[in-house]
């Protein structure tokens, strides 16, 4: 697999032989966590894609998935998110069901009814603040 970070709010996943790669358009260009979660997205639409593909004895010869998001504020997150996929060698016909294939993926899925998140955390304890030099 082979992921390419189109822009800072896009990607292309790939089927490539070898391990996966992340790949950028220009060096100045870093893996943020939001094309993290956009590959998260694209690599397990793929996934179930490509399963139906085999059982149904479909060639997924050509499949890539382009997923881009777009921002909002109050707080910061992720507003929206795409995901379209090109599917060459695909019969018209059966892009309904590849559709619905689609949204069965467990990332989809989650995205669609997010779970409750916890966020835990410790500090120093008194003693050990207490023990540790003055900062200068």
């Amino acid at each position: 697999m082979k992921i390419t970070l189109l822009s800072e709010e896009s990607i292309r996943l790939e089927p490539d032989d070898g391990p996966m790669t992340i790949e950028a358009l220009s060096p100045e260009q870093s893996y943020s966590p939001f094309h993290m979660l956009a590959s998260s997205l694209a690599f397990c639409t793929f996934s179930v894609l490509y399963s139906w593909a085999n059982h149904a004895h479909l060639d997924p010869e050509g499949l890539t998935i382009d997923v881009r998001w777009t921002f909002a504020d109050d707080p910061h997150r992720v507003d929206t998110i795409g995901l379209d996929f090109t599917w060459p060698s695909l019969d018209p016909r059966r892009l309904d069901a590849a559709r619905r294939v689609a949204e069965l993926c467990t990332v989809h899925a989650t995205l669609m009814h997010p779970p409750t998140i916890t966020i835990g955390g410790e500090a120093a304890t008194p003693a050990a603040v207490a023990t540790e030099p003055a900062a200068r």
